[in-house]
């Protein structure tokens, strides 16, 4: 959940200010303040993003590790195949796309 000092983070870049159970702001800046109405659509903004982008954090979940897709390609050259669709490497990460496809 997107918490209100982010979205006064994404306004303000650097904002020196304090937020008090996720409401009150104690603002430290010398920079204005972001109004209430900002503050709170550029949460709904965020939040909106954040949501549509689930498919990405499920999908960097779900891939192999990085040591593992190393070593598929390794395999996959060593044994003189190629890097196309038939192998390992390539179904393993494609079978994780499938699974997370973009909205």
């Amino acid at each position: 959940m997107i918490q209100i000092i982010d979205s006064i983070t994404s306004l303000v870049n650097g904002a020196s200010c304090v937020v008090k159970d996720n409401s009150e702001i104690i603002w430290t800046d010398s920079r204005p303040q972001p109004t209430d109405a900002e503050i709170q659509a550029e949460v709904t903004r965020l939040q909106t993003e954040y949501d549509n982008n689930q498919y990405q954090r499920d999908r960097a979940e779900a891939y192999p590790s990085i040591a593992d897709q190393l070593d598929m390609l390794w395999h996959t050259i060593d044994e003189g195949g190629t890097l196309d669709k038939t192998s390992e490497f390539y179904i393993a990460n494609k079978a994780v796309k499938d699974a997370n496809p973009k909205p």
